[in-house]
């Protein structure tokens, strides 16, 4: 549940639609001629991301974009992996974090929600296990079958999302345990920033900081038209989704590979150190960005005759199953 990526950022003011698809965009009519379309174009938490707004008054959406530039800034500051001197990173250089910001306090607690829902298979504190892979991989003449039997022990020993001791004053964890939140914490930035917006009275966003949530429909009043990745060449889509007020999210083993052949993956099943390779690809379309994050994540990495209860135990969903060959399936519980 890991990865990385360089960042930049920066923001262009557009007149009309235009397509940044994480998730490919379908085509769009033209809206009413007195709103233009105002977007954010940069990366968040690591990933490739956009804000997309629709307003009347120039000022007010710039103000309104600085803003959520600004709360993803912050967020940043707290959750991610790649900023050296963030709550998380400091958390996991000490393995203790006194006083730790409300938000890193609120994700470890959604993040343990879905850990017991899927009986463990999703788990931030597999970060040991990515290191280990990506430090194999990285090494001249490396085993092309992976890192040793005994390593991936040795790392699966630091993992256990119910050692992680946390509440508002403190957080522990045992020595060499390490966490990821690339696998929830884009989601909970994705809600907190469509829920400043909301907070101003915005309709007609599509909020995209790698996950999406979608506030009303499009401008011309249609829904948003997402369009549902091929794992082979992501920028085609699959096919559309309607979205309205939902979030959408997509995980799949593609995102980061450690090998030159595909088959070590960044999507790790703890329990047996391995990727996952359930499906190329899961997506998930639900009512906030956290849940279509993590849940993406999670069904990315237990049995398909487990997802069911797992989506029921967290308030449920629509998930789409993209398998080697392309084909989906469609599941909602």
């Amino acid at each position: 549940m890991s990865g990385n990526v360089s960042r930049r950022r920066a923001v262009a003011i557009l007149a009309s639609v235009a397509g940044l698809p994480l998730i490919p965009f379908a085509s769009r009519p033209a809206v009413a001629s007195e709103t233009r379309l105002y977007q954010w174009q940069g990366f968040a938490l690591g990933a490739r991301s956009s804000i997309s707004l629709y307003h009347s008054d120039e000022a007010e959406a710039k103000a309104l974009l600085a803003d959520c530039v600004g709360e993803i800034q912050r967020l940043e500051a707290v959750l991610s992996l790649y900023r050296p001197g963030s709550a998380l990173c400091r958390l996991n250089a000490a393995g203790r974090l006194d006083l730790p910001p409300l938000d890193l306090v609120q994700v470890l607690a959604e993040a343990q929600r879905y850990s017991v829902a899927s009986n463990g298979a999703f788990d931030v504190t597999v970060q040991p296990l990515w290191d280990l892979y990506a430090g194999h991989f990285a090494r001249a003449g490396a085993d092309p079958n992976g890192p040793s039997d005994a390593a991936i022990a040795a790392a699966i020993r630091t993992i256990d999302y119910r050692k992680v001791r946390f509440d508002t004053d403190r957080i522990e964890m045992p020595p060499g345990m390490r966490i990821t939140l690339d696998g929830i914490a884009r989601g909970y930035a994705t809600d907190k920033v469509a829920a400043l917006l909301r907070a101003r009275g915005m309709r007609n966003v599509l909020v995209q900081l790698d996950k999406a949530v979608a506030l009303g429909p499009h401008a011309d009043g249609r829904p948003w038209r997402v369009g549902l990745a091929n794992p082979r060449a992501p920028d085609q889509s699959l096919k559309d989704i309607a979205l309205v007020d939902k979030a959408v999210g997509s995980s799949g083993g593609y995102g980061t590979v450690f090998d030159p052949a595909g088959r070590f993956n960044h999507l790790f099943i703890p329990s047996t150190g391995r990727s996952a390779h359930y499906a190329a690809q899961v997506t998930v379309v639900t009512r906030t960005g956290l849940a279509a994050d993590a849940l993406s994540t999670a069904l990315s990495v237990v049995p398909r005759d487990q997802a069911a209860a797992v989506m029921r135990a967290v308030g449920g969903g629509t998930a789409y199953f993209v398998d080697d060959g392309n084909v989906i399936t469609e599941l909602e519980a």
